[in-house]
């Protein structure tokens, strides 16, 4: 298919280098004069391993060309694909200026006359990084109000890139997944026909969910380069290696480099993650190294918990059901359980709290569980229900930490008007509740 690419960038000759070698007919768009010469000599704007090789044998196959002339690019193109920047503002959000720009004059390209044979459809594809929201709140009232100027029906999706500069063209191949956002479907089967060389098939999602995920991955990859940088500092002061540490670190993919711990939910807990954490913090202190990233976990932490107290206050309700009370299901250890301090925050607010765990039985809990919770929450006895149905009797809303299925039946049977999943464990099931669409997380 005929596919423009607007930006000449490293993002866009990657892109438009690739899709061309791959049986496209790609006509890369740059308003830099010196960049669309450049490409159409046969070299690469941008320093990037083996790119050049692939531009010179695009356009001397005539399966690259670069131009200036947007109308020329998008006569007869199915596909738009948007991959200018987006800098940093002086605020520190995203300018959108450029992509705005880019997608009004694909528009009115599309609309003009000169487009000598328009296809029915076209679909706009932004590439660039944008914040949740451009697309459907920004992008397509763009496409929208101009409509009706368009012989060319216009659809918009978010497809992000996950290229690294040093190893753009391996990564185009070997990409961790190639996603699509949007609910038109012929921007879904025009991508996905884009695309169709690659080995990692094309996920179609929310507008959304695509414009997060690239944001998600940037923001965990600096995570790690920071995680390691501070551990690596505390390490280095306490005659440690962090590096041969990090080593033995990442042989662990069970729990370290995996899926382990990488799900919203609520926030963690036990004997063991906060007192280790604050012991770290301590050692830190110690020897007069600031560790911030560690030490925003254990803010963030709270927030989780305080986050869910001001949900259920800002609810009418005021009879609350806690379904699940250790801080791990199977489990009836509440040595600092977050479900535990969520339960003594909201009765400290005035609030009506049933509590039921499968497991938990406050007159068998011994040694420091014991203490703990009387120390927490003195009344347990009194607070904690016998079966579900008895904690969820008139409640208004239900806090669920547990898919036990007792639970899940009660909940089936007799839902409360607000149910919040604290922890994503009702999964699927939560399909089977009547009140599935007052369920939040």
């Amino acid at each position: 298919m005929k596919v423009a690419v607007f930006g000449l960038g490293y993002v866009g000759t990657a892109t438009a280098a690739v899709l061309a070698s791959n049986g496209h007919e790609v006509w890369g768009v740059d308003i830099d004069p010196s960049k669309v010469a450049s490409v159409m000599s046969g070299c690469s704007t941008v320093v990037e391993p083996g790119l050049e090789n692939v531009i010179a044998a695009t356009v001397a196959s005539n399966s690259l060309r670069a131009t200036t002339d947007l109308v020329a690019a998008v006569d007869g193109a199915s596909v738009s694909l948007v991959c200018v920047g987006t800098p940093s503002s002086a605020t520190g959000s995203a300018d959108l200026g450029y992509v705005l720009r880019v997608v009004d004059d694909i528009v009115t390209a599309l609309a003009s006359g000169a487009a000598s044979s328009p296809r029915r459809q076209h679909a706009i594809v932004v590439r660039s990084t944008v914040p949740p929201g451009t697309v459907e709140g920004q992008i397509a009232p763009i496409v929208a109000e101009r409509a009706g100027e368009s012989p060319v029906s216009i659809g918009t999706g978010m497809c992000p890139e996950f290229l690294r500069e040093g190893t753009a063209i391996a990564d185009f191949y070997d990409a961790p997944f190639t996603v699509v956002g949007t609910a038109d479907e012929h921007v879904a089967a025009a991508v996905k026909e884009l695309f169709g060389f690659l080995a990692t098939p094309v996920q179609i999602v929310p507008t959304r969910e695509a414009e997060a995920l690239k944001y998600a991955c940037n923001a965990f990859h600096a995570v790690k380069v920071s995680f390691a940088n501070e551990v690596g500092r505390l390490f280095r002061l306490l005659d440690v290696d962090g590096r041969r540490v990090m080593e033995l670190f990442c042989q662990d993919t069970k729990l370290n480099i995996s899926p382990s711990y990488l799900r919203p939910g609520f926030a963690f807990g036990g004997s063991c993650l906060p007192k280790d954490l604050r012991s770290l913090l301590h050692l830190a202190r110690m020897n007069s190294i600031d560790l911030p990233l560690l030490a925003g976990a254990v803010s963030t932490n709270s927030l989780s918990v305080n986050d869910v107290v001001n949900r259920v206050l800002a609810s009418d309700g005021r009879t609350v059901a806690l379904l699940g009370l250790s801080f791990k299901m199977g489990s009836d250890d509440l040595r600092e359980s977050p479900y535990v301090e969520l339960a003594e925050t909201l009765l400290g607010k005035g609030l009506d709290v049933r509590i039921y765990d499968p497991v938990v039985e406050a007159d068998r809990l011994i040694g420091a569980n014991r203490q703990y919770a009387a120390a927490r929450l003195p009344h347990l006895a009194r607070l904690v229900s016998t079966t579900p149905e008895a904690a969820l009797a008139d409640a208004d809303l239900a806090l669920v930490s547990t898919s036990d299925p007792t639970v899940l039946a009660a909940l089936a049977a007799s839902p409360p008007q607000v149910i919040i999943d604290l922890h994503g464990r009702l999964g699927q099931g939560i399909e089977r509740l009547p009140a599935y669409e007052g369920v939040a997380w």
